[in-house]
């Protein structure tokens, strides 16, 4: 006899649950990246070998999406732990993600790499049309390992892949001229992308940049050294793929939905009509300008150099990334005299943007707008990154007037504010390094202040020189809890303005708005999304943008992918030795008042240490467990 059981109402269908289990792991099993698409095709290049390969890695691809996700992952993969940074087996990766070539405003490429600046992890962004070629030559991501023997650049056509001689472009003074070369010599149907050292590069100077499109840079952290340390001159990228979506008709919907918000945006038609440079002013007036090495935070000459002035004097053109809309690329057009000649005159084009007219314009005094435009161009033929430059060169004017390097230091130049002819010349010399001063500038105001002292008025974080920001205590917890310590990593500076203003946080309460700020910028980084356009691609928009390009996400699994890419950069920080218990914070922020009243330190301290609880201790490695965190 066989008996029926029946299950209690009360009790839970044990049979329905497992048939729901099985259909969420059936969803997580099917491919997220569409067939045909190329997204999930890594090309890994050896410099020593000068060989390549191209590997599936849908793995990372469909779980971190692509960008900033993809790329942790494949530097985590790639980097032994513990190398020098100008090591070859530290790795290059660039990552873009399914968005680009597709919608409007995805024109970010991310670079990852071990920062020969910090010791930690280098991430850096460019616009331009690097991630449009990347992802049209057949790619979602470059993995470029090894050492070349002699200079080379790298020429990739889609499959093609080549390692030309670049001994003839190594030297050059200008990077701009390098570019000009390789472009005259690669012709290429498509898209096409040229990424290059300057100088500063060649010279291991550790905040070198990387120059995309001659006005577009991979600028902080130093890419530029890791290129330079592996002779590799420029990498070059063409494509012409098409890229397939899920639904046409629903592709082209939201494309025109997107381009629209994008071009009747009031804060776009800002950044078109003047650029990130607008902001000079109202930053000014607002007492949240650093000036002169931060002795104070107003600049009495602002308005000459702002971005009102800058467009109506010196305006020559504007430009804009693929696939963005909006132009806000501002070029200025300065016409210089050649010194031997009478009557003779040529035009130099300079992109010009909020950042670099602060460091290299209110942090050194510089008043003059041709000067700093100067100033801007030297700077940008070299490679350096601009802000790190400024700041350093801050540091070293405020260190010459307090006696702390002499003439003999600077070989004869008097540091001073305003003098934009002199700090061209020191410029020159941090990129040439004639002698132990300027091989320390060469390494950035902490490695400076370490030898020559004055650290209380060396502004940087996590040793990454500070923005163009002292608007509270938001932007100062920003930098020293962002994964870079980057402004970008999680805008405190915003969180001042919009939050603190209005609502009084505790230092908890602020350390977690900086957090959760920054765990929705990973998946914008993720998708390369364009910052500006964070307003635009809202939670709601991104879910619908991935479903056309085939994933099939919810809000709940951009929250998740958000927290788990930005707990992977702190693992990798904490594996090369980063810890907030190191983490300098100069005196300086404290002696000059922010637009919110002079900052406590204690309130600074207490949102560090609150993050570092939160994130920190538990991303760190088990103790005896480093041989496992490695593996």
């Amino acid at each position: 006899m066989f008996w029926l059981w029946k299950r209690p109402k009360s009790q839970p269908d044990q049979r329905k649950k497992h048939q729901r289990k099985r259909r969420r792991k059936r969803r997580r099993r099917l491919p997220r990246v569409l067939p045909h698409d190329p997204l999930s095709r890594v090309l890994y290049i050896d410099l020593t070998k000068k060989s390549f390969k191209v590997k599936d890695r849908s793995d990372l691809f469909e779980k971190y999406i692509g960008g900033a996700g993809v790329g942790i992952q494949l530097l985590k993969e790639e980097c032994p732990k513990g190398i020098d940074p100008y090591d070859p087996s530290n790795p290059i990766v660039f990552a873009v993600g399914p968005l680009t070539s597709l919608f409007p405003l995805a024109s970010k490429t991310v670079a990852m790499f071990k920062s020969p600046h910090t010791g930690y992890l280098g991430e850096s962004h460019a616009g331009g049309r690097s991630a449009v070629a990347i992802r049209m030559a057949g790619y979602g991501a470059l993995v470029i390992k090894g050492s070349s023997s002699r200079p080379v650049y790298l020429a990739i056509h889609e499959d093609s892949i080549n390692f030309r001689d670049a001994s003839a472009l190594w030297g050059m003074e200008s990077n701009f001229t390098v570019g000009r070369i390789i472009r005259e010599n690669e012709p290429a149907a498509g898209m096409r992308t040229i990424m290059r050292i300057g100088k500063a590069g060649e010279k291991l100077v550790s905040y070198a940049c990387v120059t995309t499109e001659s006005y577009r840079h991979f600028g902080r952290l130093g890419l530029g050294a890791v290129f330079g340390s592996k002779k590799l001159k420029a990498v070059l990228v063409s494509g012409k793929r098409t890229i397939p979506t899920a639904n046409k008709s629903e592709y082209r919907k939201l494309y025109d939905e997107l381009y629209h918000t994008a071009v009747e945006s009031p804060l776009m038609k800002k950044y078109h009509d003047l650029g990130t440079a607008e902001n000079i002013e109202p930053l000014n007036m607002l007492g949240g300008m650093p000036t002169r090495n931060l002795l104070t935070a107003k600049f009495e000459s602002a308005k000459e150099i702002s971005g009102d002035s800058i467009a109506e004097n010196y305006l020559g053109r504007r430009l804009a990334c693929s696939h963005c809309p909006v132009g806000c690329i501002h070029i200025a057009a300065l016409r210089i005299p050649y010194e031997d000649e009478t009557y003779f005159y040529k035009t130099s084009m300079i992109s010009y943007d909020y950042e670099p007219i602060y460091a290299l314009g209110t942090m050194l005094g510089v008043s003059d707008p041709k000067g700093l435009l100067k100033l801007m161009d030297h700077v940008e033929s070299w490679a350096l990154d601009a802000m790190t430059t400024g700041v350093v060169l801050a540091w070293a004017t405020e260190a010459f007037e307090k006696g702390l390097v002499s003439e003999k230091d600077t070989m004869g130049l008097k540091l001073a504010w305003g003098d934009y002819n002199t700090y061209i010349k020191a410029a020159h010399n941090i990129m040439d390094q004639p002698n132990d001063f300027y091989a320390a500038l060469a390494r950035g105001v902490e490695h400076a202040s370490s030898i020559y002292g004055g650290s209380d008025f060396a502004l940087s974080f996590g040793k990454n020189e500070m923005a163009g920001y002292h608007t509270g205590p938001g932007t100062h917890v920003g930098h020293l809890i962002g994964a870079r310590h980057s402004h970008l990593d999680n805008a405190g500076y915003s969180v001042d303005q919009k939050i603190l203003a209005k609502k009084q946080l505790s230092p908890e309460e602020l350390a977690d708005a900086l957090m959760e700020e920054e765990k929705w910028r990973q998946i914008l980084s993720s998708l390369t999304i364009c910052f500006f356009a964070r307003g635009i691609y809202t939670p709601e928009v991104t879910l619908r943008a991935l479903k056309l390009t085939g994933f099939e996400l919810a809000k709940e699994d951009l929250d998740r992918i958000g927290d788990e890419i930005l707990r992977e950069k702190n693992r990798f920080k904490v594996r090369e030795g980063f810890s907030l218990d190191n983490v300098r914070i100069p005196k300086r922020i404290f002696e000059t008042p922010t637009p919110l009243g002079q900052l406590d330190e204690a309130f600074i301290r207490k949102a560090v240490e609150h993050f570092k609880k939160k994130m920190l201790e538990e991303v760190a490695p088990e103790k005896g467990g480093a041989e496992k965190a490695e593996a």
